[in-house]
Formats: C-alpha cells, structure tokens, sequence
C-alpha cells in the first residue's frame, strides 16, 4: 500500500453504531468522506436518516438502519440485513452506549445496573461476535469499540457505566487476541471528556467541568471530530499493525 493510500476507504463497508449524533455522527461522517458506505446506526431511524442523507448530499455514500444494541432481536435483524444487502462488512464502529445512572454507585438500582450492562457489554459483545463472523468470510477486517477513559479511571458518580467500560477494554484485547490471525483487527477508543449530549450532564456542570479540568492537560473539553480522526487511524491501512491498542484521546487526562 503506497503511503498516500492509508486511509483510503474506498470500497469498504462500514458499520458505525450510535451515529445519529455526537462522536458517532462525526465518525460516520469522516469514514465516508474517506470513501467508505457507511451504515449510520442508531435506535431511531429518523435521527439516523438525517444524517444518512447529509453524508449522501455531500456526495458520500450512506444508508440508514435503525437498531438498539440492547435488544437482542434488533442486534440479529441488523446483521441478518447487511448480509442480505451487502454481503460483507469491513468495518465495525462499536459507539452507541447506555449512562441513564448518575449518582453514588452504592444507590444504583437494577433497572439502570441492567439497562447499561445490556447496551455497553451484552451489546457491544455481540456486535463484535457477529461482526467478526462476516468478516472471517471476506479475508478480515478492522473493530473499533469506543470505550472510555472513565474504564481506566472511574469517573465520581459514574460506577456502573465505568465498570462497563472497563469491561469493554477487556473485551477488546481477547477478541484481539483470538482473531488476529484471521485478520481481524480489534482496537479501543478511549475518548476523554467530549462535548457532546451524551455528556451533557458533565460539560453543562460548571462545578464538574471546573474539577474536570483540573486534571485535563490541554485545560479544555474535546470536539466529536477530535474523536473522528482517532477511529478513521485505527479501521485504514495506517495502523495495519495495530490489534489489541487503546488508543486514549483525552487530552492528557490519564497522564495526570
């Protein structure tokens, strides 16, 4: 692959979940733009054929499917339609995720315990399971499970949501370490504190984003598209030897 080549998509199909707005929006976006058809995913479809049509209007390739990676049956109908449609996939953007708890983690109730454990572990699992099974079919492909830095550094009154994304780090490294020699590349994304609605909750708290940015290096909160960039490294031809990574994109957050 010549130099100039890396990051040319062109050809491949790409699956990016939660991608009808923040990171995942941007991550769609920037996939096609790179050549890529991408599938936006997301468990409305409205919200997904927005941005499906805004990527085909500025001459990328996109289609819309709605799916909640918490359902099970949502999970099977989307696979079984990108079988049917395409046939293969050679990129998978695990991003949608669950945080509906905020408070001591000791006053978690099931409800939201199960809710965020179904969507960012269950979910993400199976998504990386039946991605996998497509790819093995057509010589390989490349995973990206957005994850957290919160997985690496519990965030104060996020317990459940970064106990599951601990798990989600786990979970890349033995999918890595299993398919690699089926070509399969698995990678995490570890985003640092995003203004995007998923974290409304932190970045519209002033007293939470003055603590934030104590311990943030680059004193400021990322864009979606800084998180674009990161994902579009690890699924192109630039990281070919990269399986089992946690790329962190925090702004230096877990180096203090």
């Amino acid at each position: 692959m010549s130099r100039t080549d890396f990051f040319d998509l062109t050809g491949q199909v790409a699956l990016v979940t939660g991608a009808s707005r923040g990171i995942g929006e941007s991550v769609a976006r920037t996939l096609a733009a790179y050549g890529a058809h991408v599938i936006v995913s997301s468990r409305k479809i409205d919200g997904c054929e927005a941005v499906a049509s805004s990527i085909r209007e500025d001459g990328g390739s996109a289609e819309a499917v709605a799916c909640h990676i918490g359902d099970m049956e949502q999970i099977e109908s989307l696979w079984d339609h990108i079988q049917k449609t395409h046939g293969k996939l050679g990129i998978l953007v695990n991003n949608a995720a669950a945080n509906p708890y905020f408070g001591p983690v000791e006053d978690t109730d099931l409800s939201a315990f199960q809710k965020t454990v179904d969507v960012n572990i269950r979910g993400y699992f199976f998504m990386c399971a039946r991605g996998a099974q497509l790819m093995k079919q057509h010589g390989g492909g490349s995973i990206v499970n957005v994850a957290s830095v919160n997985g690496v550094s519990p965030g104060h009154f996020q317990g459940i949501y970064s106990i599951t994304k601990s798990a989600v780090i786990g979970m890349t490294k033995s999918f890595a370490m299993e398919l690699g020699q089926q070509n399969i590349r698995v990678n995490a994304l570890l985003p640092g504190l995003t203004d995007t609605k998923f974290a409304s909750a932190l970045t519209t708290n002033e007293s939470i984003k003055k603590q934030a940015m104590a311990h943030i290096p680059m004193k400021r909160v990322a864009e979606p598209d800084e998180m674009a960039g990161a994902v579009l490294y690890l699924v192109s031809g630039a990281s070919s030897y990269t399986t089992g990574a946690c790329l962190n994109a925090d702004g230096g957050y877990l180096t203090v």
